[in-house]
């Protein structure tokens, strides 16, 4: 009796693949074994770096804070510090915007704090 080999399932799950790594340079985008590994390891760089993202940009943001904050004279510490002594509830992403984007409504907060 002949073996049952399920290859519409297979090549399914090879095309799939396969389509992952459309774009990727060399044999990454053609050859099975290779695709596979380039795309196995791409899908754990994607889920690491969902994680790592929010983390670079919560820094982004306390840069700005900074520089706006010592274009007035005040550091990034104290100021955060007096945002909570004056129970002034902003996160860091809308506190970010307005040091870029609105300098005189960050200013009024930071006339706030002082």
């Amino acid at each position: 009796m002949p073996r049952s080999v399920n290859s519409v399932a297979k090549r399914a799950r090879r095309k799939k693949v396969l389509k992952q790594a459309k774009g990727y340079f060399g044999r990454r985008k053609n050859v099975w074994t290779v695709a596979k590994n380039a795309v196995d390891k791409a899908m754990q760089y994607s889920y690491r770096d969902r994680r790592v993202k929010k983390r670079t940009f919560r820094s982004l943001w306390i840069m700005r804070i900074n520089a706006g904050a010592r274009q007035h004279g005040m550091s990034y510490s104290k100021f955060m510090g007096g945002l909570k002594s004056n129970n002034i509830e902003l996160n860091r992403k809308v506190l970010a915007d307005l040091a870029m984007n609105h300098p005189d409504a960050f200013e009024a907060i930071i006339n706030k704090v002082k």
